[in-house]
């Protein structure tokens, strides 16, 4: 088929391109073992088992069908030359944020390369995993890789952490990789984000505070926090990235009918009040009474949020700080923000106990990681909001 043809076909995640005998094996031996892998090959080389393998045929020129795949997989692996490859992908090149990644293998299936999108895109780890399915050799260019030191533009990407800006991913990573003095700190978020089979290069360090940081002068800075930064702590990121690890749970209770956009700015004014990141939200938990409530499946699926419910006697073995009489006569449940939040996160004590605004009540709590025998850790407090304690009857 010609490449108009697949315009309007189901895909998987990554199209193996060949245009060679000797390619043609490859591909469908990645076919075969590399998940979400689709394979295109001219016709040329059909051997007429392709329909029954999902193998997608093309006549006349792979150029022409390489720009509708670029726009359509995560990653292409193509088994042409690697020359060939970059003056057919170079019209097509637009962000790295954006680009699929790019990998190449030689007709031998001796070299898997690494070409575009490394990091961000993920050509890099596609590289490994096509590697050790043909037993070749992985080549890998990118300089955090090549001196086994953090990829700046990755880092927390395991955990789901998120940037609050991009803007000194690259300054930072130069810094890295020139092995310049770069500070560390975590307050928040998954401490096991070094290998723990090799030392952390010499040049990061790992401080206690923000405040230790900015006292020894590194020329680059990586903070991982979910708070909002107070001004004095700011110059920080003058060179450094922020990163927003998901570390908050809501608990939230609403009455039947509350709006998305009521929860929405209850949610955005109690966080900023707590002065807390939006991004580090990782889910909104609440009563099985509410496991259909329109404002709350909404606000959840609008950011991404886990959405989490509990029934009653799981809510109830919760110690509560604040339990209301009338809130079990409705729901069955002495609580619902507060021990919902506390059941999601394993916290023992609240960054906020419980808040009621309009139709909404609102309860914050901050999941906890251990402690990392280089100090990175999440040992910190967080502001505390009381709430007055009710009494059960």
């Amino acid at each position: 088929m010609g490449a108009a043809a697949i315009n309007n076909e189901r895909h998987g995640v990554y199209a193996v391109v060949a245009i060679t005998k000797h390619g043609v094996e490859i591909a469908r031996t990645l076919g075969r073992q590399l998940d979400g892998a689709d394979v295109y090959y001219t016709e040329k080389f059909a051997r007429g088992d392709e329909e029954e393998h999902g193998i997608r045929l093309f006549s006349g020129n792979v150029k022409t069908l390489l720009p509708e795949l670029f726009a359509r997989y995560d990653g292409l692996i193509c088994i042409i030359s690697l020359g060939a490859v970059v003056r057919m992908i170079a019209p097509l090149l637009k962000d790295k944020k954006t680009d699929p990644a790019v990998v190449v293998i030689d007709d031998k299936g001796e070299h898997v390369i690494s070409v575009l999108s490394g990091h961000l895109g993920g050509a890099n780890e596609l590289t490994r995993r096509a590697a050790a399915i043909l037993g070749a050799r992985p080549v890998i260019t990118t300089a955090s890789d090549v001196q086994q030191t953090i990829a700046v533009d990755l880092f927390g990407r395991e955990f789901g952490w998120a940037w609050e800006s991009d803007d000194n991913l690259t300054p930072v990573s130069a810094a890295v990789v020139n092995e310049e003095p770069v500070a560390i700190v975590q307050e928040s978020g998954e401490p096991n984000w070094w290998p723990a089979d090799r030392p952390l290069p010499k040049n990061l360090t790992v401080y206690g505070s923000i405040a230790e940081a900015l006292a020894a002068r590194p020329a680059a800075a990586l903070v991982v926090t979910h708070r909002l930064l107070g001004p004095e702590e700011e110059a920080i990121l003058q060179n450094g990235v922020l990163y927003r690890p998901k570390v908050i749970a809501l608990g939230i209770g609403c009455n039947r009918g509350t709006t998305a956009g009521e929860i929405e700015t209850v949610i955005r004014e109690t966080l900023h009040e707590l002065r807390f990141s939006l991004k580090s939200v990782k889910a909104i938990c609440t009563i099985d009474l509410k496991k259909d409530e329109p404002g709350l499946l909404a606000v959840a699926a609008q950011y991404g949020w886990e959405f989490v419910t509990y029934p009653p006697e799981e809510l109830n073995a919760v110690p509560m700080e604040a339990p209301s009489e009338t809130v079990f006569r409705y729901t069955g449940a002495y609580g619902v923000s507060e021990p919902a939040a506390k059941l999601y996160s394993g916290a023992d004590q609240m960054a906020l106990v419980k808040k009621k605004s309009g139709n909404v009540t609102i309860s914050v709590a901050l999941i906890r990681h251990g402690r990392k025998e280089n100090g990175a850790c999440d040992d910190w407090s967080s502001p505390r909001r009381e709430a007055a304690p009710a009494k059960r009857p």
